[in-house]
């Protein structure tokens, strides 16, 4: 029903300012009432439900709640059918509901949880001296104002049933009841409903604000409702040690499976939960016993005969829990993680799936922190301000949460092991390899306790049993998956029955060749794809996406097609969508989503530094270089720079003030530009199919690119002798991170001078070519080593002993330079009598309100001036991030009004 239709029919008697929240059976307003000049929460009901029940008939119901006149009862103001809407009206309240508040804290103060228990009790019991029941007791309905309880919606479960409308809710995709907080008798489906069904109901609101959970959950309401009708629920003080055994006494009497075995009223249970000693324990023996009593062996055969029935009359109730809760409002806000790593970390390895991972419930982030050597997964409730580290998680990259939100998957590529698939509890201890080889994506579990993926290929989607111990199945090969095609993005659709996959074309960087869509994992059936780099399929039936340009879309999405339905619609922008399209953009079944604005990459610029930490920036004019490794020449004049945002091509700056040019152009992407000795060349690395092809071009950009030479693994660094006889190459991934040499004019192609099972990198010789500084793993940290050249075997100093990332030579090669592990110091080690008596010092420090680029061991992020009195490093940000990680929670909310807001009327 249009906003346009409601406005215009209540417009005598009520102002309607704005839509505050969807509930299951109506759609709420914050309305000014004119007659009475003041302000309050008019109700609209469903038209759908309207027309089932009929409005005369739901207005005389619900006129029997109308007298209820309590402290603790939100009080009915006024009801009405006007032009077909019909409406009720209650006060609006400052304050928030007591979902919002368990959202926000998960588990309440056991003081405050026993007295909003007992306030709820009092309203209880008087509406059921007034003959009223209210049958939908959940948080959702339980307001908190100036500090007391308000029980809300009275009577209005009742007055649907009354209408005639228990018989018919499947009609409008509703279920009366909340399967967590429905009595088993309701579950039961069972016609006459009494005050001790409230009284379950309550209870197991208590349990929650206890706990932080209700006494039964599960994946769907059926499974809820199995363990309601079967199952006893878990000791209070078991869980938690400060609640009273009075209060985990009254609450179990209260969850008994029989309603004779309850508390007769509501009034008996208030009194129990703050009155120690009025309930025997004897009362909940049979809850521990082994031998239950006959009476509930009966009721547990009478519920398991009858389940089918019960699971058939609370089916469509998995629909709205899928659904956020309605009356929480949206709230969006900016999140700064700070943890020993220095926080959350983009940089360095590029992955197809979000670093970053949130949990069913949106209450939990897993995300990547720390550098290319020191990387790991930490964790982070949102109702607390401390990290930690997830233990044996180092090298970890792509983390994924299970659907019950207790383990995590993630993938490492550590030297000398390879690609590895690991699963790890959330609670504690090591993660356990579940399968090894080449990943095209990162890890997304399914519903079946195995988790999917991408092989390295990006052709086949593939699954691992989550427990590890069986084997990998392929699953399904994409529609597209040829010689040419890649797939670099994987999401499981609602049911984990189909899939959402990221079609990224030959060329990285075309944006025309990116094609999400949805394929079908049994039959391969594909559905339309839409161009986006990542996507998911909410329980709101809509398929919300990333666009090249970093806009979040919405678009209605057929379950049956596979394929988007309706124009798409903007939501908002601003997403960062990294190298190749690769995104941060995670999506909790609860509603909660998580993304990183592209402020995390901008401003960025280039620095010089002095010895003395000052810092003076080079070119003013050159805004946001969105750059990658760079080497200055030989005079010191201009800088070689790898530039891009999506794909990479090599760049010739003036320094400091001066034009850039472009060196490369289009198709295949290039990086790791180096000097040749007189600089006149440029070198630079391509690669492609897990090869690397090393170019070279005149550095005045006149004549064609020259062919180098090439090599079976990736090269991540390249550099040139200086008497120009050699060229040094640095390569990463599998099997190892190593260093080649190639004789130029002599050898055919390059071959290993430093290859032993943990990592070397950024080789870098010294201005006479006789000494070969490296920065290797060795001693399990990055530490800068020198050995002669070419002999290399012929002797090997480490020089530095706390960390390093990148190394340099000073012009006249008396001084070895490198920054410290962390990035924030910039080191220097004496070497004018030879490395055997080298000694190291910190140089200074970098400026603690500037955050510079770090890229790991695989290039360099820093070089020197040629006096040695200048150091020239990429300055990313200025040090505050705050905001560039952004949490929306009851994201579906605002989905589903924009989305209905956009419709043609």
């Amino acid at each position: 029903m249009s906003l346009e239709r409601i406005t215009s029919a209540l417009s005598e008697r009520y102002r309607l300012e704005r839509e505050v929240g969807q509930g299951g059976m109506a759609t709420v307003y914050l309305a000014h009432d004119l007659r009475h000049d003041r302000r309050v929460a008019l109700k609209v009901l469903r038209p759908e439900l309207a027309a089932i029940l009929g409005g005369d008939r739901f207005l005389k119901e619900i006129k029997t709640t109308a007298n209820l006149q309590h402290p603790h009862i939100l009080s009915l103001f006024d009801s009405g059918e006007v032009d077909g809407v019909v409406y009720y009206v209650m006060p609006y309240i400052e304050g928030e509901s007591l979902r919002a508040r368990l959202v926000r804290d998960k588990q309440l103060p056991v003081d405050e949880a026993i007295r909003i228990g007992r306030e709820v009790a009092d309203a209880l019991s008087y509406a059921h001296r007034h003959g009223v029941i209210h049958r939908d007791v959940k948080p959702e309905n339980i307001l908190l104002h100036d500090g007391r309880a308000l029980v809300a919606d009275f009577g209005i479960a009742l007055a649907v049933s009354s209408a005639g409308g228990s018989t018919r809710m499947t009609e409008t995709g509703m279920s009366l009841g909340t399967p967590h907080y429905m009595s088993p008798e309701q579950a039961m489906g069972e016609r006459e409903i009494t005050a001790r069904s409230d009284v379950y109901a309550l209870a197991c609101v208590v349990y929650e604000m206890l706990t932080g959970e209700p006494p039964f959950t599960g994946p769907t309401a059926q499974a809820i409702v199995a363990r309601v009708l079967t199952e006893e629920p878990r000791s209070l003080t078991l869980q938690r040690k400060t609640i009273p055994t009075h209060v985990e006494t009254a609450v179990m009497v209260a969850l008994s499976k029989l309603p004779a075995d309850r508390f007769a009223g509501a009034a008996q249970f208030g009194e129990a939960l703050t009155t120690p000693g009025l309930v025997s324990t004897r009362t909940t023996t049979v809850m521990s016993a082994s031998s239950p009593d006959p009476a509930v062996q009966r009721w547990h055969r009478r519920a398991m005969l009858a389940s089918a029935f019960a699971i058939a009359a609370v089916g469509l109730a998995a629909w709205a829990l899928a659904r956020p809760e309605t009356d929480a409002p949206v709230t969006r806000f900016g999140l700064v993680l700070r943890d020993s790593a220095g926080g959350l970390t983009y940089s360095g390895t590029i992955t197809q799936r979000p670093r970053l991972a949130v949990s069913p419930d949106g209450q939990t982030l897993v995300y990547v922190a720390g550098n290319r050597t020191r990387r790991a997964l930490y964790v982070r409730r949102l109702d607390r301000l401390d990290t930690r580290a997830l233990p044996g998680t180092e090298g970890a990259d792509a983390p994924a949460i299970s659907p019950d939100g207790t383990q995590f998957a993630f993938v490492t590529n550590k030297a000398g092991e390879g690609p590895i698939l690991k699963v790890g509890s959330l609670q504690g201890g090591l993660p356990v390899q579940v399968a090894q080889g080449g990943f095209g994506s990162g890890p997304v579990w399914g519903p079946d306790r195995h988790v999917y993926f991408l092989d390295e290929t990006g052709r086949i989607i593939r699954r691992v049993p989550a427990g590890g111990g069986g084997p990998v199945q392929d699953v399904i090969r994409p529609a597209g998956s040829d010689s040419t095609t890649r797939h670099a993005y994987l999401n499981l659709v609602l049911d984990g029955t189909a899939a959402l996959v990221m079609s990224a074309g030959p060329v990285p960087g075309d944006a025309a060749a990116y094609s999400l869509y949805a394929v079908d994992l049994e039959s391969g059936r594909r559905g339309e794809g839409i161009q986006a780099v990542a996507g998911a399929v909410t329980g709101s039936g809509h398929l919300i996406y990333v666009t090249f340009d970093g806009n979040l879309m919405g678009v209605e999405f057929d379950r049956k097609s596979l394929s988007p339905r309706g124009q798409p619609v903007p939501l908002f922008g601003d997403v960062d969508v990294r190298f190749e399209g690769y995104t941060d953009l995670v999506l909790s079944a609860g509603g909660t989503l998580a993304y990183v604005t592209t402020g995390l990459n901008a401003p960025e610029d280039f620095v010089w530094v002095s010895r003395t930490g000052e810092l003076r920036v080079v070119d003013p004019a050159w805004d946001d270089p969105e750059s990658e490794e760079f080497h200055l020449s030989p005079d010191g004049s201009r800088l070689a720079v790898a530039l891009g945002r999506n794909q990479l091509d090599i760049w010739i700056k003036q320094l400091d003030r001066g034009p850039r040019s472009r060196l490369t152009f289009g198709g295949v992407e290039k990086g790791h530009p180096a000097w040749s000795p007189n600089g006149s060349y440029v070198g630079y690395v391509s690669a492609a199919n897990g090869k690397s092809t090393v170019w070279r071009r005149q550095s005045n950009g006149v004549g064609p690119e020259e062919l180098v030479t090439t090599l079976d693994r990736q090269v991540g660094d390249i550099r040139w002798s200086k008497d120009g006889k050699w060229l040094l190459l640095a390569t990463y991934g599998r099997p190892s991170m190593d260093i080649f040499a190639l004789r130029l004019g002599q050898d055919s192609v390059p071959s290993a001078i430093l290859a032993e099972p943990y990592p070397e990198a950024l080789p870098a010789l010294s201005p006479d070519d006789k000494w070969l500084a490296y920065v290797s793993m060795e001693s399990g940290s990055p530490e800068v080593f020198v050995r002669p050249f070419p002999e290399i075997t012929a002797g090997k100093w480490q020089i530095s002993s706390t960390g390093a990332d990148g190394v340099q030579w000073s012009s006249d090669g008396r001084e070895l330079y490198f920054r410290s592990a962390d990035g924030r110091t910039v080191q220097v080690a004496d070497l004018s009598r030879g490395p055997s008596e080298a000694s190291a010092r910190t140089l200074f420090h970098l400026p603690a309100d500037a955050v510079f680029e770090t890229n790991g061991l695989n290039g360099r992020m820093f070089e020197v001036s040629r006096d040695g009195r200048h150091f020239l490093l990429n300055r990313q940000g200025r040090g505050d991030e705050s905001g560039d990680l952004v949490v929306v929670k009851n994201f579906l909310t605002e989905l589903r009004t924009t989305m209905r807001g956009a419709r043609p009327r």
